[in-house]
C-alpha cells in the first residue's frame, strides 16, 4: 500500500520553477542564434545580390557603347555659318574630353534594326541628395533626319586654342526628360580620341578632336567613386571606329 502511495506520487512530481526557467532561456538563446545566422545569411544574399546587380549594369553599359561606335555611320550636318539660305557642309562628329556625338545606326530600344539616331554622350552632376554627388554618365538618342537634323546641333566655326583651327563649334549636350543614365556614383569620366600622324610618328591619343575625318578609336574612361561600389574596377574602353572614309569626299575606287 505504501510502495503504492509512492508510486502516485512520482507519477503526478510536475517540474520545478528552476528547471521551467532554464528551459526557457535555453530555447531562447536557441532562437537568437538562428535568428543571427538567419540575419547574416540575408544580408551576405543582398550584397551578393547587389554586387551581380552591378556587374550585369556595367556590362550593359559596356554592351550599349561598344554597340553604338561599332555602328557609328558618317554623315554630313549643315552648318549654318554667315548665311542661313546657304548651309556649309561638314562631317559630324563632335569630340570633346566631356562630350561626344555621332550618328550611329544603333539604338538602345530598337537594336540594330531601327533608324538612324544622333548619339549624344556627356558627364552631368549626379544626385545632389547624396554626398558626394559624384558624376554620372548619360545617353540622348535624337532621330537623325538628315543634316539639317545634324546641322541644327553646330554654332559654326571657331578657332581652336590649342591647334589654332577653325573647328565646328556644337552646342552642349543637355540631360533631357528621354536621357538614360548608362553609369553613376562615378568620380569622373572623360572621352579621348586617337589619331593617326605621318609615319614613323606612333598615333596619339587627344583629348577633343579637331580633324575632318574620323578618329581611328574611342577612349572612354569611367571611375567610381572611393569607396562606392566595393570591388567593380575602372571601367576604361577602347573602341575602334571602322570607318575609313569621309563623307561627301570622292576615292579612286
Amino acid at each position: 500500500m505504501a510502495r503504492r502511495r509512492q508510486c502516485r506520487r512520482q507519477r503526478q512530481r510536475g517540474l520545478t520553477l528552476m528547471e521551467v526557467l532554464i528551459a526557457v532561456t535555453l530555447v531562447g538563446l536557441l532562437m537568437v542564434a538562428i535568428s543571427v545566422s538567419l540575419s547574416i545569411g540575408l544580408r551576405a544574399m543582398e550584397r551578393a545580390n547587389a554586387k551581380l546587380e552591378l556587374n550585369r549594369r556595367v556590362v550593359r553599359t559596356q554592351q550599349i557603347l561598344e554597340q553604338q561606335i561599332v555602328h557609328l555611320t558618317p554623315t554630313i550636318a549643315s552648318c549654318v555659318m554667315l548665311d542661313a539660305d546657304m548651309p556649309q557642309q561638314i562631317p559630324f562628329f563632335q569630340g570633346a574630353p566631356l562630350a561626344m556625338r555621332f550618328v550611329s545606326t544603333y539604338s538602345m530600344h530598337e537594336g540594330d534594326r531601327g533608324y538612324p539616331r544622333i548619339i549624344e554622350l556627356t558627364a552631368i552632376p549626379g544626385d545632389p541628395r547624396k554626398m558626394p554627388p559624384g558624376v554620372r554618365l548619360i545617353v540622348n538618342e535624337l532621330p537623325y533626319q538628315g543634316p539639317l537634323s545634324t546641322g541644327q546641333l553646330c554654332g559654326g566655326l571657331a578657332p581652336d586654342p590649342a591647334s589654332g583651327l577653325a573647328v565646328p563649334s556644337f552646342a552642349p549636350v543637355l540631360p533631357r526628360p528621354t536621357s538614360f543614365v548608362l553609369a553613376d556614383r562615378l568620380l569622373r569620366v572623360s572621352f579621348r580620341y586617337l589619331a593617326l600622324r605621318t609615319p614613323p610618328e606612333a598615333p596619339q591619343w587627344v583629348e577633343t578632336w579637331v580633324f575632318p575625318e574620323l578618329p581611328e578609336a574611342i577612349g572612354i574612361d569611367m571611375i567610381p567613386l572611393p569607396g562606392e561600389n566595393a570591388g567593380v574596377h575602372p571601367l576604361s574602353l577602347v573602341l575602334p571606329v571602322r570607318v575609313d572614309r569621309i563623307p561627301g569626299k570622292k576615292y579612286a575606287d
